[in-house]
Parts: C-alpha cells; sequence; structure tokens
C-alpha cells in the first residue's frame, strides 16, 4: 500500500508549513539518533511543535550503527562499540529516490515516526543502507558524525538534498526550510536549483539556526572536495563562488554560506547572539541574526511528583521524591562503580558531551583542595561525571579516562558510562547541584541546566549560554566569577577552578548543611523561574512568530 502523509490537523495560528533540519534528535531513548546537546535541543523542539500543533515536520538520518555504545575495558577505561540498530516502530513508507553524490545516483529511503509514538511531529529519517546501493554507499548513512571527511560531506548531501527532495516526492508544500547547523548545507543549493537560480527565492524560504561560538567548530571544507563530491548539485562551481561570495578562495564555510542564503538566523542566547553578530556581521551579505534562546521540553523531562508537590508548596513531599530520586540514581552508581552512595550528602553532577573547553575536570583542579572539602566530616561531598566525547577525539577520551583514574580511590566520587537519554534524566533528577564550567564565552547555549532546574537540582555555573539569562546569584542558582576573557587558559582555568572551590566551601556546602530551609527556598525558586521562560514551548512559538513569518 503506497505512503499517504497525513499528520494531525495543524492549529491555525501554526499553519505556515515549516521543515526543520538536523542531523541529529534526541526524541526517546530507544532511538539513539544523537550525540549530545544539538540532539536534546532538537528532539525537545520535535515534542513542543507536537503539543503546539505546529505545522512541522522533522527531517534527519537513521544512523545504523547510532553515535556509539559508551562501554568499560578490563582496566575501567571507556570503550566505544558500535552496534546495528534496529527500531519497529519506524514506518517504510517505501519511498526510495536517487540523490547524486561524487557525480553517481545514490538511493535514498524514507522511515516515518508518527506522532503517536513518542509525542513529535511528523519526522522523517533517511537511510543510504539499502540493498539498491553498492557497499560504499550503504556507508553513508551508519555513523553519526563520520570521521572521514568525504562521508561528512556525503552526509551533508544526504540530510539536504535528501530531505528536500523527499518533501517534494511527499507533494508537501513547505513554506520555511529551517537548517539546524550547517551540516544540510546542500539543501540551500537544492532550493536555489529548484528556484530558477534565484537568490532571493531561496531567501524568502530557508532560516538557519547557528550554534557554535567558535570559528573552529563551524565547517569548512575544501572547494575541490565539494566540487568532486556534487555539494552544489549542478551549479557550475564559478556561479557557487559569486552567488557565496567566495571568490578565489579555497575553502567553503558551511555557517557564513548558510548566512548569505538564509532570510533570517538565530543564535541560542542572548549572549550567543552578541557573539554570533561580532563573528560574522562584519561579512557582506549575511542575513540578521537575532537570538532565541534554546530550551528543553518539560513534559518530557520534568518528574511530574517534584512538580506536583512544588505546585501544592508541599514541601515534606518534595523533599521525600528528592531522596527517592536520589536512591534510584545511586543504584546506578553502584551498579556500575560498586560505590554506595548516601541520599543525605549533597551530589554534584557534572554531565554533558565530553569536549576541552567544557573543562570537566576544573573542579579537580586543586586536587588536594578537591579532596579535602570531598570529605569534610562536616559538610560532605558526593561526586558524579558522565558523558560521551567523540569517539575520536582522543583529547576529550583521555580526559574522560583521566577522571576515572584520579578519582579511583574515592568512595564518593563516580564516573558513569552511557550518558543518553535515559542516563541523563536520572543524573538531573537525582542531583543536588548541577556543575557546568565551560571557558567563557564558548558555551552557546547549554540546556542541560534547564532540565536539571526543572527537577530540583540548583545550577552551580560560569555565566556563560543561556545561565546569565536565567541565574541570580544565591536565589535560583549559584554563580562561579570569571577572570578576563584575553589571560591564557592556563592562568583562567588555574583562577576559576580556585573560584568554583571557594564558592563551594564558603556558599553552597553552608547553605545545604546548616540552612536547609534556604537552601530549599533556593531549589523551589530555580523551578518555578525555569518555567516558562526556558521550556521548549516557548522556543518553538518563537520560531515561528520570529524566524518563520515572512
Amino acid at each position: 500500500m503506497a505512503f499517504t502523509f497525513k499528520p494531525y490537523t495543524p492549529a491555525a495560528k501554526y499553519k505556515t508549513a515549516a521543515a526543520y533540519f538536523s542531523m541529529e534528535f534526541a526524541v526517546d531513548q530507544a532511538l539513539k539518533t544523537y550525540s549530545g546537546g544539538l540532539g536534546f535541543l532538537a528532539g525537545s523542539h520535535m515534542r513542543s511543535g507536537f503539543e503546539l500543533k505546529q505545522n512541522l515536520v522533522g527531517i534527519s538520518i537513521l544512523w545504523t550503527f547510532g553515535y556509539y555504545d559508551q562501554d568499560r575495558d578490563a582496566e575501567q577505561s571507556m570503550r566505544a562499540e558500535f552496534r546495528h540498530k534496529h527500531y519497529s516502530f519506524l514506518e517504510d513508507t517505501g519511498i526510495i529516490f536517487p540523490i547524486t553524490i561524487h557525480g553517481a545516483d545514490v538511493q535514498v529511503k524514507a522511515l516515518y515516526l508518527a506522532p503517536e509514538v513518542f509525542g513529535t511531529v511528523p519526522m522523517f529519517f533517511l537511510t543510504t543502507d539499502i540493498p539498491e546501493n553498492d557497499y560504499l554507499s550503504r556507508t553513508i548513512s551508519h555513523h553519526l558524525y563520520d570521521p572521514d571527511s568525504a562521508a561528512r560531506v556525503a552526509q551533508s548531501i544526504l540530510l539536504g538534498v535528501g530531505g528536500g527532495k523527499l518533501l517534494d516526492e511527499l507533494g508537501r508544500k513547505t513554506d520555511v526550510y529551517h537548517l539546524n547547523e550547517g551540516h544540510g548545507l546542500p539543501l540551500a543549493f537544492y532550493l536555489y536549483e529548484k528556484h530558477g537560480r534565484d537568490l532571493a527565492e531561496v531567501q524568502k524560504r530557508l532560516v538557519f539556526t547557528t550554534h557554535t561560538p567558535e570559528l573552529a567548530g563551524n565547517e569548512e571544507r575544501p572547494m575541490k572536495l565539494l566540487t568532486d563530491m556534487t555539494f552544489f548539485g549542478s551549479v557550475p562551481e564559478e556561479e557557487v563562488r559569486r552567488v557565496a561570495r567566495i571568490g578565489h578562495g579555497d575553502t567553503l564555510n558551511y555557517t557564513l554560506t548558510a548566512l548569505r542564503f538564509a532570510r533570517k538566523a538565530n543564535a541560542v542566547s542572548k549572549v550567543h547572539g552578541t557573539v554570533a553578530n561580532e563573528m560574522w556581521g562584519h561579512y557582506e551579505g549575511i542575513c540578521p541574526i537575532i537570538p532565541i534562546t534554546n530550551s528543553q521540553n518539560g513534559s518530557y523531562w520534568r518528574d511530574p511528583q517534584l512538580a506536583a508537590a512544588l505546585k501544592a508548596k508541599d514541601d515534606a513531599a518534595l523533599l521525600a521524591r528528592k531522596q527517592e530520586l536520589k536512591k534510584d540514581l545511586f543504584k546506578i552508581v553502584a551498579d556500575q562503580t560498586g560505590n554506595v552512595f548516601d541520599p543525605n550528602v549533597i551530589t554534584i553532577v557534572w554531565a554533558r558531551r565530553f569536549a576541552a573547553y567544557k573543562r570537566a575536570d576544573l573542579i579537580l583542579r586543586h586536587f588536594e583542595r578537591f579532596v579535602e572539602l570531598a570529605s569534610s566530616a562536616k559538610h560532605p561531598i558526593q561526586m558524579i561525571w558522565a558523558g560521551k566525547p567523540y569517539p575520536k577525539d582522543f583529547g576529550a577520551v583521555a580526559l574522560f579516562n583521566e577522571i576515572i583514574k584520579r578519582t579511583a580511590g574515592l568512595k564518593n566520587c563516580a564516573v558513569l558510562t552511557g550518558y543518553e537519554l535515559g542516563l541523563s534524566a536520572a543524573l538531573k533528577k537525582g542531583s543536588d547541584i548541577w556543575l557546568n564550567t565551560p571557558r567563557f564565552p564558548r558555551e552557546a547555549s547549554g540546556t542541560s541546566g534547564m532540565t536539571a532546574a526543572m527537577n530540583a537540582s540548583v545550577n552551580l555555573s560560569i555565566a556563560d549560554g543561556w545561565i546569565p539569562e536565567f541565574c541570580r546569584d544565591g536565589e535560583n542558582g549559584f554563580l562561579i566569577p570569571i577572570v578576563d576573557v584575553t589571560l591564557p587558559d592556563n592562568v583562567k582555568d588555574d583562577s576559576e577552578a580556585t573560584a568554583l572551590l571557594d564558592v563551594l566551601e564558603n556558599s553552597v556546602l553552608p547553605l545545604y548543611y546548616d540552612q536547609p530551609k534556604n537552601f530549599l527556598k533556593v531549589v523551589k525558586t530555580a523551578m518555578k523561574d525555569v518555567e516558562p521562560e526556558f521550556e521548549s514551548g516557548r522556543m518553538a512559538r518563537e520560531y515561528y512568530e520570529l524566524l518563520y513569518k515572512a
């Protein structure tokens, strides 16, 4: 039977037909098509779009091996395992069509995630891993963020051109195409060809979200590689150079090109809005960049019993539920590490994607002081780390393993593997303090602290990303003072590591142990303040109001 696309009837104020292209989506623990914060954000967007009944579809790639499964080797160090994933809940649409990669036809199959499965807008996942393709073509959709440059370019073509063509195959009239990051940039050239090579016609339809506040994180590829791979479709190289304004340059920057092809773009926090305009504003031909702060879906993330206790102003119920959630988390800690944690001891969690600028080990930088503080008889600490490094980021993998080694003898410290949606939720619900230590201003948004705050975990953070819009020091969270950004990294790290331990020793621990009612007041203020401003219904509405409407 032929696939017919008939989603729900959209709400009148969201009738503009939009399509959201993202390399990764974290919509449910069962669907492993994400690596980190970009996917968590995209997943929350799809859930809130469904709750608001927006006329939106999600487009992504079905990764045969997911990102990776994070296990341990015999020495307890991290090991990346790649296992074939199967999903019975994805519907085979029967739609197969060709796209051109490296001058040859590659067949693309579309699978459908219906709204009722996980409570998302309708979503389509593209794969090349089908018998109609040769082996090399099949591998394009094997690994999220494949380390091989040609494979990465092919993945971008699959997302951008494959997604654009799928919408045409479905016969869906799409008013707005939304690129989440530059990965799907070939969509811009697909639309350019479709609309008679008229840039203004593309700009009427394309919007863009930029996430990365450092030049190195914005994808850039040699023009020769892109041309050889048919990245630009049938648009001649000279025309690409003219319309993308790259002249005789050797490389093409995905973000800059997207900013030139889009009508409007958004940064992902107010701080990032300033940074992004400083980064790109001096280039000619770019679209306006406005801030729309990232946020997370409350109905997916918040614990219903904690929320009910807050609403009922029942402090006893809130505290009792928090103890239960801590015990649930500590079962995972004991199972993975053999360490038995105490629910009466303050528990600090650092959990997010492992990358050097996020400084997972900042709290350990002055190690003797940390150990002395953590093992205090009066104000003890329990500390948990979790997160997935990119498997080929050997520095980040080494840091993960170094934290395991350094804390191996400390029974009040644990490093957990398998940081996916399920573990992320358990950590947010079971922690008292959510620690965030990026080098300012390199965290564009950061969203994990939002879902921690929803679950009675207080942010202790550098004032970067979304934090300056939310945190009032000592009222609904705790700020770590930052030093002059022009100082060398090692000087900044030393100073901010000291500041972090000072805030813990002088503010957080005395409040938690000696003034529990005042600590609870901070917890409840954070729970109230985080919604609705940082719940993704607000973000999904703003996308329509500020980005999608012409």
